[in-house]
């Protein structure tokens, strides 16, 4: 989340009037992330999140995440629906940019969750694959292997980010290149489950929000893109063995993945770290000076990235 575009009082007193929320009570930006203008939008009618779209995410693909959210619901996932006005339309326009109301739903979003914590957002993600396997939907992984060198292209001089990353990209965008799988269970994924994107209570579970990168992909990659992003300290320089092994049963509790796809987990996670790697270093310049947003260090993906490449890599991924 972040606030590249700020929103006119007068134009967002206007919104509100088309639904059935009462009216504005207060309008707060929300610094955290880098892909959407967000806000706390609270009215006499409840609490709210506007999402106004930015960047990386095309106007055409929002009846996608409209209709991906909906069926998500339906089957008892626990996911924000985004509100529709009184004549059922779900995305407006407002300071010339496309927008929703989402949602507010309860909880809080963790910095450093604990082992039971790391459990049930695998099984959350489980969860969420068996609701989504019979999707009918698909949409292109914009940020999927295909797309890794655009970015690092984008970037530009990616020494200047982290001194020797050029050659360490270039190696490793080979190395993905020639043995990245085809052949294993894919669907849409989320594809960005960080633990800022999954509100809890305790130990429960609450929302899985932000499915703005969802995408068809190999549901394997999903289980690595969060094993990356829950398991590893702040700066990525350790695994937490436990943290890995209750997030992976608490995944296989809900989906048994096959001999396939746990053989190559280590590679995929490999390309998690890669693909969050090089986007930290692209929003690392090209993020502009006057934006409320949190730009986020592309080193501790780094980290990441040399752990995966280690001998003993697929240890990480045991649930015993």
């Amino acid at each position: 989340m972040a606030v590249y575009t700020h929103v006119d009082p007068d134009d967002l007193a206007a919104l509100v009037a088309r639904y059935d929320i009462g009216t504005v009570l207060s309008c707060k930006g929300i610094a955290e992330g880098v892909e959407n203008s967000n806000f706390l939008l609270e009215t006499t009618g409840g609490r709210f999140i506007l999402t106004l779209y930015e960047k990386r995410v095309q106007q055409g693909d929002l009846p996608f995440f409209v209709d991906l959210l909906d069926h998500l619901a339906a089957r008892g996932c626990p996911v924000p629906a985004m509100i529709r006005d009184r004549d059922g339309i779900a995305i407006q326009k407002i300071s010339e940019r496309s927008a929703c109301l989402i949602q507010f739903l309860p909880g809080i979003s963790l910095t450093h969750p604990t082992e039971g914590q790391c459990h049930a957002a695998g099984a959350a993600l489980g969860a969420m694959h068996r609701a989504v396997a019979d999707f009918s939907s698909a949409r292109e992984n914009s940020m999927g292997r295909a797309h890794w060198r655009g970015v690092a292209e984008a970037t530009g001089n990616l020494d200047a980010v982290l001194p020797g990353l050029q050659a360490i990209v270039d190696d490793e965008l080979a190395f993905l290149d020639a043995n990245w799988p085809t052949d294993i269970p894919a669907h849409v994924i989320h594809a960005d489950l960080f633990p800022d994107n999954v509100l809890m209570l305790g130990d429960t579970v609450t929302g899985l929000i932000d499915f703005y990168f969802a995408a068809s992909d190999f549901r394997a990659y999903d289980v690595a893109v969060t094993h990356a992003s829950w398991t590893f300290s702040d700066d990525g320089n350790r695994c937490s063995n436990a943290a890995a092994r209750a997030l992976m049963q608490g995944y296989l509790r809900e989906v048994a993945l096959s001999p396939d796809e746990i053989a190559v987990l280590p590679l995929l996670a490999r390309g998690a770290a890669l693909r969050f790697l090089l986007t930290r270093a692209h929003d690392w310049v090209h993020t502009p000076a006057d934006a409320l947003v949190t730009r986020k260090d592309p080193s501790p993906f780094l980290n990441r990235l040399r752990r995966y490449q280690a001998a003993d890599a697929a240890a990480l991924f045991l649930t015993a």
